[in-house]
């Protein structure tokens, strides 16, 4: 019997992936799997965009799985994903991956697999202090960099570098965790041109604002949430935060937020280029087109 086809839904900030995957899922008895690294954490609603009464009543895997202010790494991420597909298949219904971080959807797709590597405390003292321009040529000279999430900060710079130890000293490990590449999966991207995007962007923000996204970040701080970690998630929870802290006015925080996440748009663009200079192919689809017809396209595409 012929394994069902792996269906993906991707695509920028605000093309509507997730209204797509939904119409897809109910056609063909599918299940949503969230591939947003943000969408993991529980009371981060807003900001994250989940939309969460656009699923009514198709069922959703990785989405508040985990509490905010703890940081899930792309190991835990496809460790848990990949069960959430088993499980929903085992169930007889069809897994849809949908989200918009190109690196868990690559990572997923390729079947890239990640050994628990435990911290170095001996390797991690003798890197303290080091800046990251220091961390980064260290990275260079172990390993081919592919990609700019292993040096944005010290700490991801030191734990590259930890799991790039740790592979050397555990060559089994690290053949086993060679990518085995899903011939059957599907992804297909939401098209939409950058000036509809940009428009849309602004018009989503200025709605979760009045939705009380401010509210939220607030509310998160008075549960215990450390403004850091917050921070530490980006867009609209540093700019929000920031706000909140007193740091940045309210007219600041909207025109500084408003330009990062155009900026976050045209960086998963790349991100997607890139998977199709790496081999992935994405069929790309207008944000615009009309619902059955964009559905009687990924089941064609998947031979559903």
């Amino acid at each position: 019997m012929r394994s069902q086809p792996l269906i993906v839904i991707t695509g920028p900030t605000a093309s509507g992936k997730t209204r797509r995957a939904v119409d897809v899922a109910r056609a063909v008895g599918g299940e949503i799997v969230s591939a947003d690294s943000r969408q993991l954490y529980r009371g981060m609603d807003l900001g994250t965009g989940k939309d969460l009464e656009e699923y009514g009543q198709i069922p959703y895997h990785m989405i508040d799985v985990a509490p905010a202010g703890t940081r899930l790494n792309l190991f835990t991420y496809l460790r848990d994903a990949r069960n959430a597909i088993g499980v929903i298949t085992e169930r007889g219904h069809r897994p849809v991956v949908c989200g918009g971080t190109g690196m868990y959807v690559e990572a997923l797709v390729n079947g890239i697999v990640l050994p628990a590597v435990p911290e170095n405390t001996e390797l991690r003292q003798s890197l303290e202090g080091k800046s990251l321009a220091e961390l980064t040529g260290i990275l260079a000279s172990m390993k081919r960099m592919h990609n700019i999430t292993d040096v944005d900060t010290v700490k991801r710079a030191i734990r590259a570098i930890e799991i790039e130890m740790y592979y050397r000293e555990h060559p089994d490990e690290a053949l086993a965790s060679r990518p085995h590449k899903r011939s059957d999966a599907v992804i297909v991207g939401v098209e939409i041109d950058r000036e509809e995007r940009r428009r849309r962007i602004t018009e989503r923000l200025v709605s979760r604002l009045d939705s009380g996204m401010i509210d939220e970040v607030r509310d998160l701080i008075d549960k215990g949430v450390s403004p850091d970690d917050l921070i530490y998630y980006g867009l609209e929870y540093k700019y929000l935060t920031l706000h909140v802290l007193g740091r940045l006015s309210r007219q600041e925080m909207f025109t500084s937020l408003e330009t990062a996440i155009h900026q976050f748009a045209k960086r998963q663009m790349t991100w997607f280029r890139g998977m199709e200079r790496r081999g992935l192919h994405i069929e790309w689809l207008p944000w615009d087109m009309d619902s059955v017809e964009f559905v009687d396209r990924v089941k064609a595409l998947a031979g559903i």
